[in-house]
């Protein structure tokens, strides 16, 4: 690279070119193809131990990390690749200088490419600095995530001993006709019901309290205001711990239902209704803040025409509140819907994912059990390759209901009506 830089004497072009040229191939020669090699077979001799009968002592012998090497032959592709992006860039900048050359337009100097960097393309430095930040910590590690889906890595097929390429078959084991599908599909539609439970009835009560704080004959609207923002005020984390002791069976609300130290958390349908009622406590006063702040922007015109028109309030609500609120809180409506499916917190803290032991349930997992919650679990249990197989299921679930919902909202397709 860089013979078109340097024909045309743009020698400091030329020598980043070729110098970045000649890291590459010393990179591939010492590390890079090893790499890639170990990437496809990752790892042929694994760490053994020597036995010494005379001594009674035994040796480690280190081998291959087939983590490490999915992890390098990732880092080695990805170099690869920013090679191939800087070797066309080096293609064009020579045609460029080609065509110039053709219409007898001056060349720029590197002091003229470094000074244009720093001035009207500094923005190209900012991002180059953010790019390398987003691949190293966000692209690579979801990478090599996604891979691992790929491979038998659990407790039995651990990086020191070696794990291999399985394909399909944890996708198979999870949504096939056998393996853990019997617990894959209840889990997802509990999933899916307690994100529906958790979003629409946070967000319509939220509006109908709302609606109620913000009627223009209710005294003390600040003081009730800041009397639901309080629950907001308090880390949820703390909230849902109390909760926990205050429900669990030796907790105060349980001694005045009755003294037999009965659990609710032992029972599916009192656990999961006790978590959507809790999640209530918790969700609705950020939707009636929201809401709040609609209400307070609506044009008073806009109700004024239709009282003029003879509309009444069902009608006014209808025709003018309701399409505005859903106009403008639709996106955060999917980001809540979205943000449910993962709502770690609230299942870890109150049933850790229990009741356990139910029938079909396996694999770590419970009947109020979250994706995100059981994928935690296997984690936990070191089965690593369904853990990641899982993650992928679930991003695929929340991407497919992203797009549908926001696609077939107002947000999306009544933007106009609302400028």
């Amino acid at each position: 690279m860089g013979s078109g830089a340097f024909a045309r004497k743009q020698i400091a072009k030329g020598i980043t070119y070729l110098a970045i040229q000649l890291l590459f191939i010393f990179y591939m020669i010492f590390n890079g193809a090893g790499a890639v090699r170990d990437f496809f077979t990752l790892g042929t001799d694994f760490t053994y131990d020597i036995h010494y009968v005379g001594t009674g002592t035994t040796t480690a012998v280190e081998g291959d990390n087939s983590m490490l090497c999915l992890l390098f032959g990732v880092v080695a592709i990805i170099v690869i690749v920013a090679f191939a992006v800087v070797y066309f860039s080096n293609i064009r900048s020579a045609f460029e200088a080609y065509e110039n050359s053709i219409v007898g337009r001056r060349l720029p100097t590197f002091k003229d490419d470094m000074r244009a960097l720093f001035d009207n393309k500094f923005y190209v430095v900012l991002l180059a600095v953010a790019l390398i930040g987003v691949i190293a910590f966000t692209v690579l590690p979801l990478i090599f995530m996604i891979l691992i889906a790929f491979t038998n890595f659990d407790q039995d097929h651990s990086a020191t001993s070696g794990f291999s390429w399985v394909g399909l078959q944890n996708f198979a084991s999870l949504v096939g006709s056998t393996g853990l599908s019997t617990t894959f599909f209840p889990v997802l539609g509990w999933t899916l019901l307690w994100a529906l439970c958790a979003t629409f009835l946070n967000y319509f009560l939220g509006v109908a309290l709302a609606l109620l704080i913000n009627k223009k004959d209710l005294k003390g609207q600040k003081v009730w205001r800041t009397f639901f923002v309080l629950t907001i005020a308090i880390p949820q984390f703390v909230s849902l711990l109390l909760m926990r002791q205050l429900l669990g069976p030796y907790g105060p609300v349980m001694e005045l239902i009755n003294k037999t130290g009965f659990d609710l958390f032992d029972n599916t349908n009192t656990a999961r209704l006790i978590i959507i009622l809790v999640n209530l406590w918790i969700g609705i006063p950020y939707s009636m803040l929201i809401t709040s702040g609609i209400l307070m922007n609506i044009p008073a015109d806009l109700y004024e025409s239709a009282r003029i028109d003879g509309a009444g309030k069902l009608t006014m609500f209808r025709k003018i509140t309701l399409p505005y609120i859903l106009f403008v809180t639709g996106p955060y409506l999917i980001t809540q819907f979205i943000g449910n499916i993962n709502n770690f917190n609230i299942i870890y803290l109150l049933t850790g994912g229990g009741p356990f032991g139910e029938a079909g349930y396996s694999d770590g997992a419970g009947s109020t059990s979250l994706l995100v919650t059981w994928l935690f679990t296997m984690t936990g249990n070191s089965n690593y390759k369904l853990a990641s197989t899982l993650g992928i299921l679930t991003f695929i679930v929340c991407s497919i209901v992203s797009l549908i919902t926001y696609r077939r909202s107002s947000a999306s397709k009544n933007e106009e009506d609302f400028q």
